[in-house]
């Protein structure tokens, strides 16, 4: 704790000039109206919101859209504070400012135990982490975080349009503000004053853009309209129709294709090739060689007339590979030395409270279990791509990315030119998952336009080159241990994990002129272990960070997604060794003002799922509970055996994300979330052999079908706290409650996933 108050509070002590800096105010978001360009007939009224000719309101999107909803719960806080229907919301994508940055992202990182809560060094933590995000505005998708970071910032900025709004038709209609009437994107007199005139929204913009106001005071929840209903999402008909645009569905005059060939072995080179067989190939003009950019891998890429041109020209280079330096990885051999390395201890204790040695000592037994997680793939359904167009001394992107700033600055320091000569289009995104937080794909097909003489180039993964060339989930082991005292409670909980760290790598990967290599704690090791709700008198959790050499990133849920398997796996452990219900334990080792959400939530799902009821013959419950960005989330999983394989007939869903803006949003992540888990806990698993990925394609790598898919129930805990994550928090309960129910039907107890062992 002494380490890591230091590490956090560090920053206040650099000096004077930090001091200084930290007492002013935080800066504002709301930007100024140059921010937004306005096209013929538009007016900008701040950094966030322009009226439209047609009246019609066009909000700055800075946040990308991959199915989360994102690009339908925001324009939903718009039109909420201005009274609008949510159709007459339309989005543009915003700048590179800073007023787009994700502050709650960051903040949301710091490495504090929920029973810190309101603490002067949690307070002062998150008062200077979120003030050098506003400075630094780093735009940015991930983190289940768009819209409780939105929930201010963009609130703010409709509300203020609205003031100025008013004051605009106050003028015109020549009655006090107070009077005036919102409705449909016109502004009304109301009853009796001025004869019931009105002015819509287009006429009053010019006038509005002038006036300046100050702080102004956002829509009470009990007045809300739209927040809290299941609008249907707005990026739906685009799809439907196939009209919206993901990154591969660009095409732009002149384009030419490019087709990688990477290095099988991870971290290894291309040496000596033959392109002679290739360049005889009709529609392949030429082979670029890609440098180890971004933390990505070197190799080759074809260009050619189309992609399938690229491909076959691809297929047809003989290269000499070479393996890595230090030698080839192999997964196996990581997983043992996991293992080995979380069973000896040690590490940086993220959380410690008690005396767990002296309560171990005195106990009358211990129960002890060693579980595992294996390397996993994003497998997004569209590859990694980026469109490139290098010409007349500019840079313009297409691509879906989540970090459009770091993909401008890293792609201009690649093409050797100021990031103001470079432009990112940001395409929606088939799918994320933490994946297109990198910028290796983006590099690469800069490096490709260099030499397509000012032709826009369209660099494409195959799926095996995207399947083997991730930035994988780290495996990770933990060992935990529970004493018992002799009036059979549990007196003590030793959590010891080991596994790559995230964060330092991709900072090496993505900000190498910012970062260099950095290796502080890392909360992303062991967040959903050291923060755990239960209430065990003495507990004691660390982690020993290591650097086993295959590239990792965030991947959904990120450590919640393997600590939620450990934690909830071993409390089942620990009910059934005490002789107590699963659920009845949970409840019993929740207390304090924070472990009422978690007894919410948890008794919600049990009664939702009948969890008092025996099951139907052959089946069985199990129960697991997990707070992930800072939403709260229950699953009862109902299970049978089919032949070797469980058949998961339910899952029972209970959620407190606070304040929810679109249930209908909330319910499909919840969804998505449960088959996205459900693939991973049964089948998911990458394999490293001689350095190379064993998976390849989705038959290697097996994915839940429509025919296996349960039934999911969400139920939504009312809540009028801001909103939370709802994009991951799906994710972690579902593998120890499937592992939970499993065990409750078999009488084995699965400790590594996948659950389903080849």
């Amino acid at each position: 704790m002494k380490r890591r108050t230091l590490i956090l509070s560090g920053l206040a002590g650099t000096g004077a000039l930090l001091v200084g800096w930290s007492m002013l105010p935080a800066r504002s978001r709301l930007g100024t109206a140059e921010m937004l360009m306005p096209s013929q007939g538009e007016v900008a009224l701040n950094g966030w919101i322009k009226i439209a000719q047609d009246g019609s309101i066009l909000m700055a999107m800075p946040r990308s859209e991959m199915g989360q909803g994102i690009h339908t719960a925001l324009p939903m806080l718009v039109a909420e504070e201005l009274d609008v229907p949510l159709d007459q919301v339309r989005i543009v994508q915003a700048g590179l400012d800073s007023i787009y940055g994700n502050v709650a992202m960051f903040v949301a990182s710091l490495p504090f135990h929920p029973k810190q809560d309101g603490s002067g060094l949690v307070k002062t933590s998150e008062w200077m982490t979120g003030k050098l995000a506003r400075e630094l505005g780093v735009v940015v998708t991930g983190g289940s975080s768009s819209v409780a970071d939105a929930w201010g910032s963009v609130r703010i900025a409709a509300a203020t349009a609205r003031a100025q709004l008013a004051q605009a038709a106050s003028k015109k209609l020549g009655v006090p503000v107070d009077q005036l009437v919102f409705h449909g994107g016109k502004i009304s007199t109301s009853q009796g004053a001025g004869g019931g005139k009105s002015v819509n929204f287009a006429a009053l913009a010019s006038d509005a853009a002038a006036i300046k106001v100050g702080d102004v005071k956002l829509k009470e929840a009990k007045a809300f309209k739209l927040i809290g209903q299941a609008a249907p999402r707005t990026d739906v008909p685009a799809k439907v129709t196939g009209t919206a645009q993901f990154g591969m569905d660009v095409r732009l005059p002149g384009m030419v294709y490019a087709a990688v060939k990477l290095c099988p072995m991870l971290g290894g080179a291309a040496g000596s090739f033959d392109s002679t067989a290739a360049l005889k190939i009709k529609g392949v003009e030429r082979i670029v060689q890609l440098p180890a950019l971004g933390g990505g891998t070197a190799g080759l890429a074809v260009v050619g007339t189309s992609t399938w041109h690229a491909r076959q020209g691809a297929a047809a280079i003989e290269v000499q590979w070479q393996q890595r330096s230090l030698g080839a990885l192999d997964s196996a051999k990581i997983e043992k030395e996991l293992a080995a390395i979380a069973t000896q201890g040690g590490g940086f204790a993220f959380h410690s409270r008690g005396d767990a040695d002296a309560a171990e000592k005195a106990a009358s037994r211990t129960v002890d279990a060693l579980y595992s997680a294996p390397y996993l793939a994003h497998a997004t359904m569209e590859p990694m791509n980026c469109t490139a167009q290098l010409a007349g001394g500019k840079l313009t992107l297409w691509v879906p990315t989540q970090v459009p700033k770091m993909a401008r600055d890293m792609a201009a320091k690649a093409a050797g030119m100021s990031s103001d000569d470079v432009t990112v289009n940001v395409t929606q995104l088939g799918g994320g998952f933490g994946r297109r937080l990198e910028v290796d794909f983006i590099l690469q097909a800069v490096q490709v336009a260099k030499f397509t003489d000012g032709r826009p180039v369209q660099l494409m993964y195959s799926r095996e080159e995207d399947m083997t060339h991730d930035v994988y989930r780290p495996a990770h082991a933990a060992l935990l241990r529970a004493s018992i005292d002799a009036n059979g409670r549990i007196a003590s909980l030793r959590i010891q994990s080991a596994g790559d760290a995230i964060t330092p790598r991709w900072f090496e990967r993505a900000l190498p002129l910012l970062a260099g290599p950095v290796d502080a704690p890392d909360k992303t090791t062991a967040e959903g272990l050291f923060d755990l709700p239960y209430d065990f008198a003495h507990q004691h959790m660390s982690h020993s960070a290591t650097k086993m050499g295959v590239p990792v990133g965030y991947w959904r849920s990120v450590g919640h997604s393997h600590n939620a398997f450990f934690s909830e796996g071993f409390i089942d452990e620990l009910a059934y060794a005490t002789q107590t219900d699963p659920l009845a334990f949970r409840r019993q080792h929740l207390s304090g003002e924070h472990a009422k959400r978690h007894l919410a939530v948890l008794d919600l799902a049990a009664s939702k799922a009948g969890w008092s009821s025996k099951p139907a013959v052959g089946h069985a419950r199990g129960i697991a509970l997990h707070e992930s960005f800072n939403s709260v989330v229950a699953m009862v999983v109902e299970v049978s055996m089919q032949g070797n394989e469980p058949r998961v007939h339910k899952v029972t869903c209970a959620v407190d994300c606070g304040q929810v803006i679109n249930p209908g949003i909330v319910a499909q992540q919840i969804e998505g979330s449960v088959v996205f888990a459900l693939s991973a806990a049964l089948w998911g698993k990458i394999d490293i052999e001689g350095g190379i990925v064993k998976q390849q394609n989705y038959p290697q790598y097996r994915m839940l079908k429509l025919a296996e898919t349960p039934q999911v129930e969400t139920h939504l805990v009312p809540s009028t706290q801001a909103p939370t994550g709802i994009g991951e928090p799906g994710v972690p309960p579902l593998a120890p409650a499937l592992a939970n129910a499993m065990f409750a039907l078999t009488g084995k107890r699965a400790r590594s996933l996948p659950l389903m062992q080849a």
